[in-house]
């Protein structure tokens, strides 16, 4: 899919020499060890130079901010020991020459600066793009000695070319015999601007794969906490299976026929009324018939009083596996890295001590001229029942579903437009392809968002269901 062959690079070159030819560096950035942003200068312009040495998507050009936003760069508050390398010699120097050597995929940047000593020196930025070998390199163009690189290459690595501070710098071995093109190459038809090209292009690869990236990393993030609070929850209910009223049965039948035994006995045989015949009871025959009675309230006791509180847990472990597949939901109908933004906080609260204060408003849309608003994730679903809903307006969602939260606002809907916005409820959910789904409205008058619950989590109630 790459087309940054050395023709694209030939082209760039040709239309862009003018402009870096005397311009000056003014600041390096270095967003991560991949990739480098150099602002340069010249005639009263300011350029982001953008360079990307990904094997996938190696590139130069100069980017616009809208294609800056789209390549989420985040500029690190502590810069690489590379970038501040760079710093060192190339900020507020002049580009006194740009070069191509021929049918190569390296851009020589030549750079006027001075060293420790006050003295003129001559460097070379040289970035070198070629997929899996890409690298950014600076050298001593008088003495050819590499200063540093984006990444050192040691003989382990390659025998022929290695590639680190001290060593002399050498071209690519066995360089090619004619100009490389692609299939697809961005230079074909000769384009009168390649550089916005380019930029469009590896902006848009940069933020589909970004976005992807992002997406599934939260999904299986989700997914791990979803397994973990499943296989607790089995635990949890296993224990709560367990019989613990027959401790009491069995100390009032010891109670009722104590006077009928011995005590310090190995066990009893009493008659249950309860199973209508006789059972055996093993006993602790260090004690007597009176305390082995107490011995079995006390393990009732115990066991209702843990009963109670697994039942509690129980629960709330419920509302947290519902919470994340609510959380899961969002993820898989997200369409953007905005969309990702507003559930971030919900998945890394570690990260983000509070919700960004950009939200993306819940989707509007219209049935039968009324207003109907959906919410894609808890964060959208909150807002519209905590801040965008009035009382009479009417509150959809599916049952027993993860789903998103739809609000109808008509004064007195028809049967029609209630099952519409059903419908619409039942779409967005992941129920959406189920044969059959209940969902269930109610007035917003009637929701209650108890203290202290998930974002987006309600109760309600005078609620009734369509089934779907």
């Amino acid at each position: 899919m790459n087309g940054f062959d050395s023709l694209t690079l030939k082209l760039w070159i040709d239309q862009n020499a003018d402009f870096l030819t005397g311009a000056r560096i003014q600041k390096i950035q270095q967003p991560t060890r991949r990739d480098l942003v150099l602002s340069i200068r010249k005639t009263g312009e300011t350029k982001k130079l953008y360079i990307n040495i990904n094997p996938q998507y190696y590139h130069i050009c100069f980017i616009n901010k809208e294609n800056e936003t789209k390549r989420l760069i985040e500029i690190p508050q502590k810069p690489p020991m590379f970038c501040m390398l760079l710093r060192k010699y190339l900020e507020n120097s002049v580009i006194s020459k740009v070069s191509q050597p021929p049918y190569e995929r390296i851009l020589e940047l030549y750079v006027e600066t001075y060293n420790e000593l006050s003295e003129k020196i001559y460097l070379c930025f040289a970035v070198e793009l070629m997929g899996k070998h890409s690298n950014i390199v600076l050298y001593n163009y008088d003495t050819n000695i590499i200063l540093g690189c984006a990444h050192n290459v040691g003989a382990e690595k390659s025998r022929e070319r290695e590639m680190a501070g001290t060593l002399p710098y050498i071209y690519p071995p066995n360089p090619p015999k004619n100009w490389f093109a692609s299939e697809d190459s961005l230079s074909k038809d000769s384009p009168a601007n390649i550089n916005k090209l380019i930029d469009d292009y590896y902006a848009d690869c940069i933020y589909n794969e970004k976005f992807k990236s992002l997406k599934e990393n939260y999904k299986q993030l989700i997914n791990r906490k979803l397994k973990k609070d499943k296989n607790s929850l089995n635990k949890m209910e296993y224990r709560l299976e367990k019989d613990y009223d027959k401790y009491r049965v069995f100390g009032d039948l010891i109670m009722a026929n104590i006077y009928n035994n011995k005590d310090f006995s190995k066990f009893i045989r009493v008659f249950d009324w309860g199973s209508n015949k006789e059972i055996k009871i093993d006993l602790d025959e260090t004690k007597t018939l009176k305390d082995n009675a107490n011995a079995f309230y006390k393990l009732y006791n115990k066991g209702k009083n843990s009963f109670i509180k697994l039942s509690e847990l129980t629960s709330e472990l419920k509302d947290e596996i519902n919470y994340l597949e609510h959380i899961l939901y969002s993820l898989d109908i997200a369409k953007s890295v905005d969309d990702l933004s507003e559930i971030k906080f919900e998945i890394e609260p570690e990260k983000l001590a509070k919700p960004q204060k950009k939200s993306v408003e819940p989707e509007e849309t219209e049935i039968d001229g009324c207003k109907v608003f959906i919410g894609k994730n808890n964060r959208q679903n909150d807002y519209i029942v905590s801040k965008l809903s009035r009382d009479e307006d009417f509150w959809f969602h599916t049952k027993d579903c993860a789903g998103s939260h739809v609000l109808l606002r008509c004064e007195n809907p028809s049967d029609e437009t209630i099952l519409k916005c059903a419908e619409l409820a039942k779409k967005y959910s992941k129920g959406a392809n189920s044969s059959k789904v209940g969902v269930i409205y109610t007035k917003r008058k009637y929701l209650k968002k108890p203290p202290k619950a998930n974002l987006g989590y309600v109760t309600y109630k005078n609620e009734k269901e369509i089934i779907l």
